[in-house]
């Protein structure tokens, strides 16, 4: 990969001023690095699997989540109606933020700075995300910001990320609130994703990222027309290999219409699939659901990119 962020190898990458020791990180939400650390203690700091840590979600109040049951695996997926659980924009500065900072400079090579800690966020407002992104922005341990406007689970990111328009005026907003690089996460579920992806370069944005998950829903074991919805939430969001042709087909009209660089996500189990996402235009990889099956699944995919170049 060349620090211009053409498509390249598993080597080191540059993208948005942040020098990445490889084009290899988490999606949003899905690996807890606290409980990880806990589990595995210096092992996860010796052999830490992301060349940068995105956080889960960030809302200005707590919020508990979706009720149970919160899970439904597919034959090529999961289906989650988590609803963005989390300790709110004050939990995680005082709590979490000390945690992530300390296992990401535990985890960097002496010589180099911590690896960075990109803090995603989630409003329902201009006024919500300008708010989340200013606080993020006076905390030196956040390098980069990724505004959630995207998840299935809340209706409210959903119709902002949906609507260019709308899109391009609240990055402005948090463009405004920060100097730190902005990313965007884009919905995959509205028609014209790549138009999304240009509104929010229009205003502002340092680098957009996807796939998120796609709206679905399961219902309750059974027969007959009264079975109604199985997860608590009543629909939620599909991951994992059902979605990768999909993810690749955005990616690629997203990279092609944009000049920023994409973050690449969706389905991701292996080398193949990351080289696709980035033969197909994305700067980097993230990878997601497959972590809940080998949390490890990172590292092996950025060896693999590295014995590729």
């Amino acid at each position: 990969m060349s620090p211009d962020g053409a498509p390249g190898t598993g080597a080191s990458v540059e993208f948005c001023g942040l020098a990445l020791a490889h084009p290899v990180i988490n999606g949003s939400g899905t690996f807890d690095a606290i409980a990880a650390r806990r589990a595995f203690g210096p092992a996860l700091e010796r052999d830490f699997p992301f060349a940068a840590f995105v956080s889960k979600t960030i809302t200005l109040a707590p919020r508990a989540g979706n009720p149970a049951p919160r899970l439904w695996e597919t034959p090529a997926g999961l289906i989650n109606s988590i609803g963005l659980p989390n300790k709110g924009l004050e939990g995680y500065l005082a709590e979490d933020l000390p945690q992530l900072s300390e296992l990401l400079s535990a985890a960097a090579d002496g010589a180099r700075a911590p690896l960075p800690l990109i803090t995603n966020v989630m409003g329902s407002s201009a006024q919500e995300f300008s708010a989340l992104v200013s606080a993020c922005d006076e905390r030196a341990e956040i390098a980069a910001v990724e505004l959630n406007v995207s998840c299935p689970n809340v209706e409210t990111g959903l119709d902002i990320g949906a609507d260019p328009t709308q899109l391009a005026q609240v990055v402005g907003v948090c463009r405004a609130s920060t100097q730190k690089p902005l990313i965007v996460k884009l919905t995959p579920n509205t028609a014209d994703v790549p138009a999304c992806a240009l509104a929010a370069q229009e205003g502002g944005a340092d680098a957009v990222s996807l796939i998120n998950t796609l709206r679905a829903t399961a219902l309750a074991p059974g027969a007959g027309r009264e079975r109604g919805p199985w997860l608590g939430g009543g629909t939620g969001g599909l991951s994992g290999p059902a979605i990768r042709a999909v993810a690749l087909a955005q990616v690629s009209a997203v990279a092609a219409r944009v000049a920023i660089p994409v973050v690449g996500m969706g389905g991701v189990q292996r080398v193949s699939h990351a080289r696709d996402l980035l033969d197909a235009g994305a700067t980097l990889v993230a990878v997601g659901t497959e972590t809940f099956r080998d949390p490890a699944a990172a590292t092996r995919i950025a060896e693999d990119l590295r014995a590729q170049s």
